[in-house]
């Protein structure tokens, strides 16, 4: 198996025992994703739109280093702490992606780290 690791400062940086992202065998696993701002390392303001857009950005720039597209996405994991902000979040998900959406799985969850509002993890694809 060929593995590599995938990291830019275009995204937070990790901050703990993990990477960015991992590519393996034509495969680009991406991290979950939280609306950092990569510039300041601090959660931005706003609601749930404006975090689901930090946090599509940040995947963005990922994908971009590895050398791929939203276009190339499989499969995204979307964690909300309120199940009441999805059509808020996949009204902003849905300008990133287009056509041939990738499968998709979302999750209300109690907490998420540093208390924001969403974070959405994604698997690639070459």
């Amino acid at each position: 198996m060929s593995k590599k690791v995938i990291c830019t400062e275009q995204a937070p940086k990790a901050v703990g025992p993990y990477s960015q992202a991992i590519e393996a065998n034509g495969f680009l696993f991406i991290s979950g994703q939280i609306p950092i701002d990569p510039q300041t390392g601090k959660v931005i303001d706003g609601g749930i739109k404006e975090q689901t857009e930090q946090v599509l950005k940040n995947i963005g720039a990922i994908l971009k280093e590895a050398g791929l597209s939203y276009s190339n996405v499989v499969k995204t994991t979307c964690l909300l702490n309120d199940m009441d902000n999805f059509a808020a979040m996949n009204e902003v998900y849905a300008r990133y992606f287009t056509a041939d959406m990738p499968a998709r799985a979302a999750y209300g969850v109690v907490r998420l780290p540093l208390g924001v509002m969403v974070e959405i993890e994604c698997i690639a694809a070459r």
